[in-house]
């Protein structure tokens, strides 16, 4: 394992003013965006789609890395340069998606592990010849009046770990994704306890597992209020728990903790990185690793219309450019307007 270059794959992904495209839906997660739009998700769309966000004027001035799908990076531009390949001209650093999604846990009723470590070592190969630099693992876990059980945590931390491993063997820095789900009627207070025992338990699987904590992302979701909670937090409140949370559990030598964006409005998403970034210097870098929350107008103003292709890298543009000033605390709601 060569760390130093572990490390600096994950520099560059958590560079200033940038942050992450999470490109990375399955095929039937993009059927159901893509039936938002009254289009039909097929191949070609989806390819039409994802060469529309890789090809934006000016994309590498605010994304530092985009996770891909299998299918995605086995696909290519218009003028037939793989993705992967188009995106690394660029300066951007691409990613896969390695998870295999989650199934039901015996006798842990609403709760879940991720699954996909079998084969893993071979895949990793794969990606890697295919120009993958770094991989992503998403755990999933819930809460509500008796959820997480310490069972679901425990189980989802070792996976997390093995796969990070395995990532590290292969020369691929590892996106280590525990999300603790917004649905729910909890307040933040219960999401930070939550929060907090995930990612305690994560790190220590990590170092169990020999994982070299500097040449990793950590992709956690905010301390926030639940989705249906009746007196939702407001952004500084969101903003100073999740500092809290994070300064308590994440160690320093993590290069870069990149947000998901959950739930979260897009506008949501990028004020609470913002208010996050007025409250530094941080030990680590704060940054995103958005989907939704970067593609909800793009995908919207294209709506399957190759006459609005220009439009909607225009709309991937500007949110790109307001999460990269959210990087330094500088994102102002009224930006939205502009």
């Amino acid at each position: 394992m060569d760390l130093s270059s572990l490390n600096s794959i994950a520099q560059s992904m958590v560079a200033p003013n940038k942050g992450i495209l999470a490109a990375d839906e399955s095929t039937p997660t993009i059927g159901k965006r893509f039936a938002t739009i009254d289009t039909e998700s097929t191949e070609d769309s989806r390819q039409t789609y994802r060469n529309l966000l890789f090809t934006s004027s000016n994309v590498s001035e605010y994304i530092s890395g985009v996770i891909l799908f299998d299918e995605t990076i086995r696909q290519t531009t218009n003028d037939g340069t793989p993705f992967a390949e188009h995106l690394t001209s660029l300066g951007i650093v691409p990613g896969i998606k390695v998870d295999k999604g989650i199934k039901g846990i015996p006798f842990c009723d609403g709760e879940t592990v991720t699954e996909g470590l079998d084969g893993l070592a071979e895949r990793l190969s794969e990606y890697y010849e295919l120009g993958a630099r770094f991989a992503k693992w998403r755990a999933v876990i819930s809460i509500s009046d008796d959820l997480p059980s310490k069972n679901c945590i425990r189980l989802n931390a070792h996976a997390l770990a093995r796969y990070a491993a395995l990532c590290q063997q292969a020369q691929m820095v590892p996106i280590v994704e525990p999300e603790v789900l917004m649905d729910g009627t909890h307040d933040i207070d219960r999401c930070f306890d939550v929060t907090s025992e995930a990612l305690q338990e994560v790190f220590a699987e990590l170092n169990n597992q020999q994982v070299a904590l500097n040449g990793i992302v950590l992709k956690p979701n905010m301390v926030i209020s639940g989705m249906d909670a009746p007196n939702r937090a407001d952004i500084p409140t969101v903003a100073s728990a999740t500092v809290k949370c994070l300064s308590e559990n994440v160690p320093d030598e993590v290069p870069g903790i990149a947000f998901l964006s959950g739930g979260q409005t897009s506008e949501e998403a990028t004020a609470h990185l913002s208010s996050m970034n007025e409250l530094g210097p941080h030990p680590w870098q704060l940054t995103f690793s958005y989907g939704r929350a970067l593609q909800a107008e793009p995908l919207k103003v294209w709506s399957g219309a190759d006459e609005n292709i220009e439009a909607a890298q225009e709309a991937f543009i500007k949110r790109s450019r307001l999460n990269s000033l959210a990087r330094t605390g500088n994102y102002h709601p009224q930006m939205e307007e502009a």
